[in-house]
């Protein structure tokens, strides 16, 4: 493999018996502890650059106790250089002022409020969308995690937004188990035409057969998110270790390298490097 170095933009970390993880019960094989060792014993030969830790959907009690306790580990291993905290944007306005505690925190890049486990509605509500605004307020992003039916009402959120910047998560979760790509396919290119948006490529692995997926199952996905994004607009992500109930770390970057194998050296830069740092800000 070409050697190159990554930035990964979707790494979890969690430590159940410090923290609260409701869903964990739920999803036996992740139901420990995954941590910086276990990371960095996951990417192998890889070398990875700089890391962006993303909220674990903790108890909301433990949400400011999350990022204090990956800002620890950042001191232990400087690669962290970023986080996607969580905020409880549903608050509204009345978010403000724990957005501002985040904010100053320099590691905190953006926020991310899952909604792929609420209603269709939740991310239109008034109250949510007065939240999201919030975040320019204090230079923040937004990483927007959905199944792909939410997708029609996360560009209707996106459209009240002009001032926030967006990331959309895992390509927007469609259904690539079942080969699925509609209506899917022309909302990625309608959210797209927003200028202020990007595109994660990650969490493909996971939308697919966990046992049986193939990179031809991939293919005409991470080809679609492109040709809508085009190659300064996406960015790839791990999800590890959400990952492992698919495949392992080296596979799935061998997977997404053969996949953009015609792009040139500079694109694949941007894809696995460049992007995550300009929207990310890693580099302030």
């Amino acid at each position: 493999m070409e050697k190159f170095p990554i930035v990964d933009t979707h790494v979890h970390l969690w430590h159940p018996k410090q923290l609260r993880y409701p869903w964990l019960a739920e999803v036996p094989t992740l139901n420990r502890a995954y941590l910086l060792k276990d990371y960095i014993a996951a990417y192998g030969a890889l070398e990875i650059e700089s890391i962006v830790f993303v909220q674990c959907d903790t108890h909301p009690d433990d949400g400011l106790k999350e990022t204090a306790w990956v800002t620890s580990l950042a001191a232990v291993d400087p690669r962290i250089r970023g986080i996607v905290a969580w905020a409880p944007l549903e608050e509204g306005e009345q978010v403000a002022p724990f957005v501002e505690k985040l904010a100053e925190n320099r590691l905190v890049k953006g926020i991310r409020r899952l909604i792929q486990s609420e209603s269709v509605d939740f991310c239109i509500q008034p109250n949510f969308v007065s939240g999201v605004k919030v975040l320019s307020r204090y230079g923040l992003s937004f990483d927007i995690c959905i199944f792909h039916p939410q997708l029609a009402n996360a560009i209707r959120l996106v459209e009240q937004c002009p001032h926030v910047q967006f990331i959309l998560d895992h390509i927007g979760k469609p259904d690539i188990k079942h080969q699925l790509f509609d209506p899917w396919k022309q909302e990625i290119a309608t959210l797209a035409a927003f200028p202020n948006v990007h595109c994660k490529i990650s969490g493909l692995v996971t939308e697919a057969d966990l046992e049986k997926w193939t990179p031809a199952d991939l293919q005409p996905y991470i080809e679609h998110v492109i040709s809508c994004f085009g190659f300064d607009r996406v960015i790839y992500g791990s999800d590890w270790p959400v990952s492992t109930q698919a495949s392992d770390y080296p596979r799935w970057v061998q997977t997404l390298k053969d996949a953009v194998s015609g792009c040139s050296s500079e694109a694949l830069r941007n894809l696995f490097r460049d992007n995550a740092i300009k929207f990310y800000r890693l580099d302030s």
